[in-house]
């Protein structure tokens, strides 16, 4: 991987940029923390569905049965990721007879963290008999030495009684501190999309029905609502013409600033949007072409956007332009933009 240059721009996170003698060091404690997870860790979506004690988890009838979780083995703190997507499997799984937040607390209670965060779960929880979650990307919001956000991106399925099955999905930002043995989590944000517009231009109608952009349900909701820029529209399209993407996140789930600091981040406002996997290959995998990762971030400043991180510093782009890296996007793209 190239070499990771100082990190500019109000994306960029408070964290100290990797360098290239750090590369080995985090690959060989990645590809511990994944023996430690079990030899079936793999990219997302792509390992068998294993509960804890190595068996598939079992799945209530008449609603899918979704593969859990893995990270990466070469995501950065991978059991932090972890953590937070067992949190958010937990509250939005049960059986029949396990709705409601006093069950939600009990499954918490069980996994060591707060009861209290079911409190929090907001779209998670809902009356429904029997659901079941799949999370199909955990992203960070931040990575500090003491503290993260993950944003937990999750499809979710509900039944009650003999009705139909029932679609959803959101964005949960997790938050966590250090602590030993295991990190522990404070708060959840659930994505708050708010709801769809009368009319919409017709980027927003093109975006929602290409098929090469890939949109997650809080992310597809923030384009209903009318409320994600042109700018951010336009350039979607633009990039699509040559790539299949998978977007992570646009305006809700995300936190309010960059994290660790006080600067708004671009996301609340419309103004950005992050993408995980091109086409078809998830930008944490280390397999993934980094040719592929570093003509999709200049492909994405060409198209208008002012502040483009990655897992790498393109060749060539100079500290404090367009272009910035740092642990926080080892596993993603962010394309911003400034309206």
């Amino acid at each position: 991987m190239p070499g990771h240059g100082v990190p500019r721009g109000p994306e960029a996170r408070a964290a100290a940029p990797t360098r290239p003698a750090q590369l080995g060091r985090r690959a060989v404690l990645a590809g511990a923390a994944g023996l430690a997870l079990g030899a079936s860790v793999c990219a997302c979506g792509t390992a068998p569905p294993r509960n804890a004690m190595g068996s598939a988890p079992p799945s209530p009838a008449g609603l899918p049965r979704p593969a859990a979780w893995r990270p990466d083995p070469s995501d950065v703190r991978p059991e932090v990721k972890l953590r937070a997507v067992r949190l958010v499997e937990a509250l939005g799984r049960w059986r029949d007879g396990g709705g409601g937040v006093a069950k939600a607390r009990e499954r918490v209670a069980a996994l060591g963290l707060p009861p209290a965060l079911a409190g929090q779960a907001g779209p998670l929880l809902s009356g429904a008999d029997a659901a079941v979650v799949e999370v199909t990307d955990a992203q960070y919001g931040g990575i500090l030495a003491g503290s993260a956000s993950v944003l937990v991106v999750c499809r979710q399925w509900t039944r009650t009684g003999g009705g139909p099955v029932v679609a959803g999905g959101t964005t949960v930002d997790v938050r966590l501190t250090a602590g030993a043995p295991r990190w522990s989590v404070g708060e959840l944000h659930p994505a708050e999309p708010g709801p769809a517009a009368g009319s919409l231009p017709e980027p927003a109608r093109q975006v929602l029905g290409d098929a090469r952009i890939r949109l997650p349900a809080a992310a597809a909701a923030d384009i209903r609502g009318g409320g994600v820029h042109a700018s951010v529209l336009r350039a979607m399209l633009r990039l699509a013409e040559r790539y299949r993407m998978d977007v992570s996140v646009v305006r809700s789930g995300h936190p309010l600033n960059v994290f660790g600091t006080g600067r708004p981040s671009d996301h609340p406002p419309g103004r950005a949007f992050d993408v995980w996997r091109i086409d078809g290959r998830a930008v944490v995998d280390r397999a993934t072409p980094r040719a592929l990762v570093e003509a999709f971030m200049r492909d994405a400043a060409a198209a208008g956007s002012y502040n483009v991180g990655g897992p790498l510093l393109p060749a060539g782009a100079g500290a404090g332009r367009q272009f910035f890296t740092d642990d926080t996007h080892h596993d993603h793209v962010h394309v911003g933009f400034t309206g």
